[in-house]
């Protein structure tokens, strides 16, 4: 967990592959309370300290995430967030070359939370949610392709069902049909960047992480 912007009201992070925003069934320890130890120990704060989780990203995925330190921010953030003012982009390392070098991915998804999967589904099927990316191609590589990724809806494992309907899943996401896992566990895709105007001072908040090594190499042979 790294600390890439901090104010009065809110604190933006850098997640790692494999830790997770929000306590689940595993009982490992959520990246939520490991801020909530930042803050105290940086404020010297006794009693409770407040954080609360405004968006989660997979535990697999790595970059930006949102918390909110006062109750007045996180009420507006959720707001915000349900509203589509918070923009988030991403992105992914896959697997061969999309036959599209841009497009808008549209499809049906259904959730299984007993295998913790999500599938393209028929429009007609019950259940299904409608689900919407834009993607374009950043580079190109032998084996590999970067795509930066504009969600324009947000449902569970959107981005890496999507991209792997198109035949190009995600750079270790074996749950998805990647062919090889990676080192660390996780899978190649990046929450890189994070717009948004500020609940509070009305400031354009505008956060983006460098590429990770993997892609950053990629990036420098293309």
């Amino acid at each position: 967990m790294e600390p890439v912007y901090e104010d009065n009201h809110l604190i933006i992070v850098n997640k790692e592959a494999g830790e997770i925003v929000q306590g689940d069934k595993t009982g490992d320890m959520p990246l939520s309370e490991i801020v909530k130890g930042y803050l105290k120990e940086k404020y010297n704060k006794p009693g409770n300290v407040f954080c609360g989780v405004v968006h989660r990203i997979d535990r697999p995925v790595e970059g930006l995430v949102v918390f909110a330190k006062t109750s007045k921010a996180l009420e507006r953030l959720n707001k915000m967030l349900r509203d589509g003012e918070i923009h988030k982009t991403y992105w992914a390392m896959v697997e061969g070359k999309p036959e599209k070098s841009e497009a808008t991915l549209e499809n049906y998804l259904k959730s299984d939370g007993r295998i913790n999967k999500t599938f393209v589904m028929n429009p007609d099927f019950s259940d299904a949610k409608h689900a919407v990316l834009n993607y374009r191609t950043i580079a190109n590589g032998e084996r590999y392709s970067i795509l930066e990724i504009n969600l324009l809806t947000g449902r569970k494992h959107q981005i890496r069902c999507q991209l792997a309907a198109i035949g190009n899943p995600i750079k270790g996401d074996l749950k998805y049909g990647a062919k090889r896992s990676n080192s660390n566990g996780g899978i190649s895709l990046q929450a890189h960047r994070i717009q948004f105007i500020h609940p509070v001072s009305g400031n354009a908040i505008d956060i983006t992480l460098p590429p990770t090594p993997e892609m950053r190499k990629l990036l420098n042979n293309f």
